[in-house]
């Protein structure tokens, strides 16, 4: 993908059978957001394969109703992505967990982020959660974007994840309610 101004895109939300038909792009954006230093769960260097099962696994989830997962697309690109991990338990169904906010390395720094951000809310008061959490790495940038978006910051956990220099690094816990019709 080269680099580009904002272009149009849309926002989609994704059922397994688009995980089949969108995989190399989600694996393309995965690998992008890993390489470029993101935080998303992956080291480097990035396994491609890996990248599959995990996708793999998302469709799973999508499909037994416990994710939602949204998609920026413009044109055949796929160029941002946000799952919402919806909690299954009797006392939890009113949360859900943010996770893998993720924009191509090219189109940051555009809103994309912040529109996802935005839709997910949108899908989680749709699923009748009015609590989201998250968890940042300890100065990570991401940390302007969630703050920014109304989310509050509540603690913090030392040696939480190993960040790409293979150090145990901290890690900040975020939470937001959502208002309710």
């Amino acid at each position: 993908m080269e680099a580009s101004s904002l272009r149009m895109f849309l926002i989609q939300r994704l059922i397994p059978s688009h995980i089949k038909i969108f995989m190399p792009k989600l694996v393309d954006l995965l690998q992008d957001v890993v390489d470029s230093g993101a935080n998303v769960g992956f080291l480097p260097p990035f396994n491609p394969a890996e990248g599959r099962k995990f996708w793999e696994k998302v469709a799973v989830s999508i499909r037994d109703g416990s994710c939602i997962v949204l998609a920026a697309r413009a044109d055949d690109e796929i160029i941002g992505t946000v799952q919402l991990d919806l909690a299954t338990i009797p006392n939890g169904l009113h949360r859900a967990e943010l996770a893998k906010l993720m924009v191509h390395s090219s189109q940051r720094r555009q809103g994309i982020g912040r529109i996802l951000l935005r839709a997910v809310e949108d899908e989680a008061r749709k699923a009748h959660r009015n609590l989201i959490t998250v968890d940042i790495p300890k100065g990570d940038p991401a940390e302007v974007l969630y703050t920014g978006m109304g989310f509050v910051r509540f603690g913090e956990v030392p040696h939480y994840v190993r960040g790409v220099d293979g150090e145990l690094n901290y890690t900040s816990f975020y939470y937001k309610q959502l208002r309710t019709a």
